[in-house]
């Protein structure tokens, strides 16, 4: 073979094999860029976690995505039942606060635990669909819907869909009726007084659940001193055993060592 077609022969396996490796590269960055690999798709349950209930079966469930009596007015995706799912380390930390509690027949009562991806997707949706505000005057009363992304009350994920966060409250015992949701109902402003808001069947902790305001920030000294107490009673004890509050939302915690850490899961409650 002449020496110019051999040379131009390497050339040519030298260029493909160039390319080939840019591909691959270029392939490598669009994965981590829109496919980040922290963020799993699973049809069932993983091991690592469980149903709440059957760990701490005295803790009250009060599922609020499974109904229509949340900020997005309607079941949320991913909620195809009222259960509490979540990391077994988890659980096994709520059931220590769980203990602590019920010696003063104060127990636990669960909003929400694990979140699928596909919840938080529908978030986002209700978020940018600007002229939807049926819900407003509960949930958000003094927020413009257009600014609950830059305000961080809306995000692309969410620390539930690791599994290890949990919204919560404290109810007394005997557990008192929980009010019941009526879709069309006349709504009542979060923030309110405890008598005037949505009657919830906890302990007064200053505003209703999810309340989108800032008598909502864990600290706000703008509540009263029964409602405050309250909140840092249930602070010390999540802190306690292991949790971390998001200091705009004295309901919100997530387990300091959570097990997936850096893994959104996206599998339906079922």
């Amino acid at each position: 073979m002449p020496d110019a077609v051999r040379k131009g022969s390497a050339v040519t396996r030298c260029r493909t094999g160039t390319m080939k490796l840019f591909v691959v590269i270029a392939l490598l960055w669009m994965q981590a860029t829109f496919c980040p690999l922290t963020a799993f798709a699973v049809s069932t349950m993983p091991a690592g976690f469980v149903d709440l209930h059957h760990v701490v079966p005295s803790i009250v469930l009060d599922i609020r995505y499974y109904t229509a009596h949340n900020f997005v007015g309607e079941r949320v995706d991913g909620y195809d039942a009222p259960k509490c799912i979540i990391t077994k380390k988890a659980a096994d930390a709520l059931a220590g606060v769980q203990k602590e509690l019920m010696d003063f027949g104060l127990p636990l009562k669960v909003y929400d635990c694990y979140r699928p991806q596909r919840a938080v997707s529908h978030f986002v949706r209700w978020a940018k669909d600007v002229g939807d505000t049926r819900t407003k005057k509960e949930f958000y009363p003094t927020v413009d819907k257009q600014n609950l992304f830059r305000d961080g009350y809306i995000a692309e994920r969410s620390g539930h869909s690791r599994g290890s966060t949990v919204d919560l409250t404290i109810v007394p015992m005997p557990v008192p009726t929980q009010e019941r949701y009526e879709p069309g109902q006349p709504l009542r402003e979060c923030y309110l007084p405890a008598e005037k808001r949505f009657k919830d069947n906890s302990i007064d902790m200053g505003t209703g659940f999810n309340c989108f305001h800032e008598l909502s920030h864990t600290a706000n000294r703008e509540i009263g001193d029964a409602q405050r107490m309250n909140r840092l009673l249930l602070k010390t004890l999540m802190e306690k055993h292991g949790f971390v509050n998001y200091d705009r939302e004295w309901w919100h915690y997530t387990l300091k060592d959570e097990p997936y850490s850096d893994t959104y899961f996206d599998f339906a409650i079922e």
